[in-house]
C-alpha cells in the first residue's frame, strides 16, 4: 500500500507534466502521439531510375566543416569525443549518446582536407550498403546529411572522378528525401523542423528526381516557417546563439544553391532566404562579444557552429549584408530577448526574456535577467555553457540558475526544469524599460507559487558597469553569482574583488568589483563547459545575503 509521500510525488509529476504540456500546439501534439503509436517512417526505396544532379558546382564555396569535427581516415574526433574508423564502422553504435550518432550520420567529417576522394568514397559506400536502417534514418540526421552530401557533389574535386559513386550517391539522397519527407519532425518543431524543410527544399533544388517537384513545392511552407521561427528582429525563436549560427549557415546553403539553378527556384525563394539571412546576421551582432564570438546562453557552445565573421563573409558572397547598417553602441532584440551594451571598454550582453519557444523551450536555461560582460575586448563574466545533453549531472547543472550571472532566491530555479530538455512551470519575465543610451532595466518572477518579483537594472558607461537589484515580495535569502572567465585572477582588497588577467597582446588588465555590503562574498571554484565533452574550472564570485534592500555591484575597469 502506497503511502501519503508516494501518493504526493505522483500527484506533483502528473502536475509537472501537465505544466509541460499545456503550450504545445495541437498539430505538434497530433504528431507526438501518432509517433508514440507508429514511431518514425521506414526509410523509402525507390527502384527507378537514378536521379540525376541538377548542377554541378554552387555560386561560392561553402563553409568548412565545424571546428569540433577533426581527424583523418583512420581516426575521427566529434564534439570532442574519440571514434576509431575500423574498417567496418559500427553505424548502429550508441557508445556515446544519440547526440553523437546523429553527429557520425551527419558525416561532416568526409568534407575535411584530410579525407581524399578515395577515402569518402570507401565511407559514403559503407554507411549506404551497410545502414540501411536505423538512427542514421532519423529525421534530423537525414536533413543535416543531405546538405553534408550536397555539398561534397558540389565542391569541384571532392568525390574525384567517380561516375558510379555519384549515381550510387544520388539515388541514396532520392531515398533519405522521400524519407524525410514522411517524417517532418512536426511534434518536436523549432529548429529540427525548419533543418527538415531546409533539406527537402535543398533536395528538389539539386536533384532531378519522380519526387523532386513536390519536394521544391515545400518552398512555400518553407517560408511560412522561417517567418515564423525567426522573429521580427531577427532572432531565432529558441533563443540560443549557436542554433541560430548553424540555421543561419543552413539558410545561406539553400541560398547558395537557389542562385545557381534558376528558374528552378519557386518564384519568391530567393529573396525570403536573403532577407531572413539578412535580419539573422543583425541579430546575431547582438549576441557576440568583440573576440568575435557568440554568448554561451540557452545550450549554446564554441566550435559547434561557423563563427560570426565567417557567417558574414559567406553572406556578404552570396550578395547578403546586415539589415542594421550603422554600429551602434546599443542594441537590442525586443522578441529574442537579448540587449548589448558597448560603451568604452565595456561590452555587456544580457539575456531579458524567458524559455522560449513556449511550445518547444527544450534549449532554455534558467538564465533570466543574466548577463555576460567584456572588458577591454577580454571575456570577465561568463555563462556556463553546455558539457552534453544526456540527462545527469553535468546536465542539470548547466541549467540550472545557480550556474548564470543572475540571483537565486530561497533555492529556487527560476523554471521547472526536468528531464534534459523539459521545462515545466515557467518563470515571467520581461523587459521594463530601456534606454539606448546605456541602461536597461527588466524583470523575472519565478514559476513557483508566491515567488518574488526580481528586477534588475543595468548600467553601463565609459567609467563604470552597474547592476542593481532589488526584490519584491517575501524570501528569506538571496545568492548571487558571478561566474568569472578562468583566464582571470581573482582576490579580495580591502572588501572588494580584484580581477587580473595578462592577455596575448602581453597587456596586463585589472578590474575591480565594488561589491554589494549587505552580502557575504566568497570566491568558489565551478566547473563551466565552453562546448560539448569540455569542462574546464573557473572562478565564481557568490554573495550570500538575508533580506537586503536595493543592491549594487559596480564593476570597474582600473587599467
Amino acid at each position: 500500500m502506497k503511502g501519503p509521500s508516494s501518493m504526493l510525488a505522483r500527484v506533483a509529476r502528473v502536475a509537472t507534466l501537465v505544466r509541460t504540456l499545456r503550450p504545445i500546439r495541437c498539430g505538434q501534439a497530433i504528431a507526438q502521439l501518432r509517433h508514440m503509436l507508429i514511431g518514425l517512417p521506414a526509410p523509402q526505396r525507390e527502384v527507378g531510375a537514378f536521379p540525376t544532379l541538377v548542377v554541378e558546382s554552387a555560386q561560392t564555396a561553402f563553409l568548412p566543416p565545424p571546428a569540433h569535427v577533426r581527424g583523418d581516415p583512420s581516426r575521427i574526433e566529434i564534439l570532442a569525443t574519440p571514434f576509431p574508423f575500423e574498417e567496418r564502422v559500427d553505424w548502429n553504435t550508441r557508445l556515446h549518446g544519440p547526440l553523437f550518432a546523429y553527429h557520425l550520420h551527419q558525416q561532416e567529417y568526409l568534407r575535411l582536407a584530410s579525407f581524399d576522394p578515395a577515402a569518402r568514397s570507401l565511407r559514403l559506400r559503407d554507411w549506404i550498403d551497410s545502414h540501411d536502417q536505423g538512427i542514421g534514418w532519423d529525421p534530423h540526421p537525414i536533413s543535416l546529411r543531405l546538405l553534408c552530401w550536397g555539398r561534397l557533389l558540389l565542391t569541384p574535386g571532392a568525390l574525384g572522378s567517380d561516375a558510379d559513386l555519384r549515381d550510387t550517391m544520388l539515388g541514396s539522397m532520392a531515398d533519405q528525401a522521400r524519407t524525410l519527407v514522411r517524417g517532418l519532425e512536426i511534434r518536436l518543431q523549432a529548429n529540427h523542423l525548419l533543418s527538415n524543410l531546409i533539406a527537402v527544399v535543398w533536395s528538389g533544388l539539386l536533384l532531378e528526381a519522380e519526387d523532386a517537384s513536390n519536394w521544391r513545392a515545400h518552398a512555400e511552407r518553407l517560408v511560412r516557417e522561417l517567418d515564423a521561427q525567426i522573429l521580427p528582429d531577427g532572432g531565432h525563436e529558441e533563443r540560443s546563439p549557436m542554433y541560430h549560427s548553424l540555421l543561419l549557415e543552413n539558410i545561406l546553403d539553400l541560398l547558395n544553391l537557389s542562385l545557381v539553378v534558376g528558374s528552378r527556384a519557386p518564384d519568391g525563394l530567393v529573396a525570403a532566404l536573403s532577407a531572413t539571412a539578412s535580419r539573422m546576421l543583425s541579430a546575431l551582432e547582438v549576441m557576440k562579444h568583440p573576440d568575435g564570438r557568440i554568448a554561451l546562453f540557452a545550450d549554446s557552445g564554441f566550435d559547434i557552429a561557423a563563427e560570426p565573421a565567417a557567417l558574414l563573409d559567406y553572406a556578404t558572397r552570396l550578395g547578403v549584408s546586415a539589415s542594421r547598417e550603422e554600429r551602434r553602441s546599443a542594441l537590442l532584440l525586443p522578441q529574442t530577448g537579448y540587449l548589448r551594451f558597448a560603451v568604452g571598454s565595456f561590452d555587456l550582453i544580457a539575456s531579458v526574456a524567458g524559455p522560449s519557444p513556449a511550445h518547444q523551450p527544450g534549449h532554455a536555461h534558467c538564465d533570466a535577467l543574466a548577463f555576460e560582460l567584456s572588458v577591454d575586448g577580454k571575456r570577465l563574466v561568463t555563462d556556463t555553457g553546455l558539457f552534453e545533453y544526456l540527462p545527469g549531472r553535468r546536465r542539470d547543472q548547466a541549467r540550472a540558475t545557480a550556474s548564470h550571472a543572475t540571483l537565486e532566491i530561497d533555492g529556487r530555479e527560476q523554471a521547472e526544469l526536468w528531464s534534459a530538455h523539459r521545462i515545466g512551470g515557467r518563470p515571467d519575465v520581461a523587459l521594463s524599460a530601456w534606454d539606448d543610451s546605456g541602461s536597461a532595466e527588466g524583470t523575472c518572477r519565478g514559476w513557483s507559487r508566491g515567488a518574488p518579483l526580481h528586477r534588475r537594472l543595468f548600467r553601463v558607461d565609459e567609467r563604470r558597469v552597474e547592476i542593481v537589484d532589488r526584490i519584491e515580495g517575501r524570501y528569506s535569502e538571496i545568492v548571487s553569482r558571478l561566474p568569472l572567465d578562468p583566464d582571470w585572477q581573482v582576490e579580495f582588497i580591502d572588501g572588494d574583488l580584484r580581477a587580473r588577467i595578462v592577455a596575448e597582446d602581453g597587456l596586463e588588465r585589472v578590474v575591480r568589483f565594488e561589491l554589494a555590503r549587505d552580502y557575504s562574498w566568497v570566491i568558489e571554484r565551478e566547473p563551466s563547459y565552453p562546448s560539448f565533452g569540455r569542462e574546464v574550472e573557473r572562478p565564481v564570485l557568490v554573495g550570500r545575503a538575508g533580506r537586503p534592500a536595493e543592491t549594487t555591484i559596480r564593476i570597474r575597469f582600473e587599467r
